[in-house]
């Protein structure tokens, strides 16, 4: 006999969130959870799913379970007809997160309950909801703000708030009347190799040679190789003149200017010497494009190039963009009679290009050979890197037998640790250096194993290239040109196109071509009438 007072139980999705793993015990997810299945044990409700975010903040929406619950809750058959959470600020922290998503979800019958903030399902009840959720909003900004005030009340008194020490400082505590706050002293160890980097970037050294230079040597960074970021981040740290520096990042209408404290920890580089070494970076940087280059309307800006004088054709237009040309630089600049480079019809000269690259580089037999020769040459590199990983640890298995054996050695008092001192030193030393190149070329290795696409995808990627060299925006379309033409240079009547790989049909990098249907002796008058000018650039 079937009892009345049997109810259906209402399908439940439990959610619960931390913002970090320094909660409170009773924040934890597993606490939450615990809370959310005997609350929906004694309610009424089936556990239909769980959903957990850790370490994710309330304040954004952009949480992959909660995301992944929200789409599931939108579906026509959702799995759930009520969100459980231990409080409304599991859910969210921003007001108007919790109305759009709360509206969205009631939309489709399924309410979220709090099963610590007990609200009626009704106008009350919603208001009530929200002026939990208000509060919520306005304590996690509030304490947002005092923590920020904290952090720069300490970056202002010259204490070290970053995660780890820059290399040549070591991290250490110093009393601060009730509390212990971070600060930095020098590492002796290191610090002297932090100012042999400044001095000799100074000296015209790149950061490609530093790196090699110290890696040789056997110095490394805490263990690991050098690379030119890391090199570079050194370089441009502040830290090591003794200036305490916090808030540089800060972005916004009321982010506040830095806080600097000169003086906070010892000095591994002057002042002087730090900006000399700025200075010194700019200058040797990669110039910087122009910006009429890099907003060129023109699609071979940067390309073409005379092949009488050397230098790089100028772009030019008139009568409001009816007639346009490309120009020698020379004659560009100079005026008549310096060059004798003909001038070229740009609207001709960049569909002949952009035809040529259709026609002989944007086929699916070209793109299928190019793929195939990427391959071997990933195929190659990772068996050259697989055998350089077999003999970095063959050595760094031998290394480590040969220091076993003189631990060995102490233990049973063959020998003394002042005899061995030295022999075990060197051994460490290389040692170190061995997982250093092991561990390179392992993160190397891992990079060559990339998937690459089949004979379908890459059909679909050419026609797909094919129909955005017509019809993209000028950048987009200049950026695909460059991805496969080098250069082009323009010498009377013919032009050298150098592409950027050899073509794999015929080993062909530099291809000669005829331009002699829009070349021209000089512009046209630029006071003759509209149908000449129609005339010129069509070609006629």
């Amino acid at each position: 006999m079937k009892n009345k007072d049997l109810q259906p139980l209402t399908p439940a999705a439990l959610y619960a969130r931390v913002s970090s793993d320094r909660q409170d015990v009773d924040l934890s997810v597993s606490a939450q959870l615990r809370a959310l299945k005997e609350y929906a044990k004694a309610n009424g409700y089936s556990v239909a799913r769980e959903y957990i975010d850790e370490a994710e903040s309330g304040r954004v929406a952009d949480r992959p379970q909660f995301r992944e619950m929200i789409e599931e809750g939108g579906k026509p058959k959702a799995p759930f007809d009520v969100i459980l959470v231990w409080k409304f600020s599991r859910f969210t922290r921003k007001r108007e997160h919790a109305v759009a998503f709360k509206s969205q979800l009631r939309r489709k019958g399924i309410r979220v309950v709090s099963i610590t903030e007990q609200a009626e399902d009704n106008a009350t009840g919603r208001l009530l909801e929200g002026i939990i959720e208000s509060v919520d909003e306005y304590y996690s900004e509030n304490l947002a703000q005092e923590v920020v005030r904290g952090m720069r009340e300490a970056a202002s008194r010259g204490f070290f708030l970053g995660s780890k020490a820059p290399f040549g400082y070591r991290k250490v505590k110093v009393s601060d009347g009730a509390k212990d706050r971070p600060t930095l002293e020098v590492d002796p160890a290191t610090a002297p190799v932090v100012k042999e980097i400044f001095e000799k970037s100074l000296r015209g050294y790149g950061l490609k040679e530093l790196c090699k230079e110290l890696n040789d040597r056997g110095v490394t960074n805490r263990g690991k190789r050098w690379y030119k970021g890391t090199l570079h981040y050194v370089l441009r740290n502040e830290a090591y003149t003794g200036a305490a520096v916090w808030g540089k990042a800060s972005k916004g209408e009321k982010a506040q200017d830095p806080v600097r404290v000169e003086g906070a920890w010892p000095a591994l580089v002057s002042r002087e010497l730090f900006e000399d070494v700025q200075q010194a970076m700019r200058e040797r940087a990669p110039k910087v494009q122009r910006p009429a280059r890099v907003g060129s309307p023109y699609l071979l800006s940067g390309l073409l190039r005379c092949g009488v004088c050397g230098r790089p054709y100028r772009a030019q237009g008139a009568k409001s963009g009816q007639f346009a040309y490309y120009i020698c630089g020379t004659l560009f600049t100079e005026g008549a009679g310096t060059c004798s480079a003909r001038y070229l019809n740009a609207p001709r000269v960049e569909e002949f290009i952009v035809k040529k690259i259709r026609e002989r580089i944007l086929t699916e037999e070209t793109i299928v050979a190019l793929v195939q020769l990427v391959a071997e040459e990933i195929d190659a590199m990772a068996g050259e890197l697989a055998g350089r990983l077999e003999v970095v640890e063959a050595e760094l298995d031998d290394v480590r037998k040969r220091l076993g054996k003189l631990y060995e050695a102490i233990e049973t008092s063959e020998l003394t640790l002042e005899v061995l001192s030295p022999r075990i030193m060197s051994l460490r030393h290389r040692e170190e250096q061995l997982e250093a190149a092991r561990e390179d070329a392992e993160t190397r290795l891992e990079q060559r194993r990339v998937a690459l696409p089949d004979t379908e995808e890459i059909v679909e990627y050419v026609a797909d290239f094919r129909d955005f060299l017509q019809k993209g925006t000028i950048p987009e379309r200049k950026v695909l040109i460059r991805n496969f033409v080098e250069g082009i240079e323009v010498n009377g009547d013919e032009a050298v196109l150098t592409y950027t790989v050899p073509m794999p049909s015929d080993g062909v990098r530099r291809e000669k071509a005829s331009v002699l249907d829009f070349v021209q002796s000089s512009p046209p008058n630029l006071t003759i009438d509209r149908t000449i000018f129609e005339m010129w650039l069509g070609g006629l």
